[in-house]
């Protein structure tokens, strides 16, 4: 197994490190309620996806306080 001839500084690991950061998700519209969703999955808000429900979503009653 090769090992390095010399070491390397703390600048040049840190270069190499900096390109391992997090990126953000890639977010789209929802057309048919214009809600945040990721791509190609459906929208968790209406439960379309391309133009067809696959998801049945349930709405939460609120209570009322008597």
């Amino acid at each position: 197994m090769a090992l390095p001839k010399r070491r390397h500084s703390k600048t040049r690991r840190d270069k190499r490190r900096g390109q391992q950061k997090l990126s953000k998700p890639s977010l789209g519209v929802c057309p048919r309620c214009a809600a945040f969703k990721m791509p190609h999955q459906p929208c968790p808000k209406c439960g379309y996806y391309k133009d067809r429900q696959v998801l049945e979503i349930k709405i939460k009653e609120k209570k009322e306080k008597k």
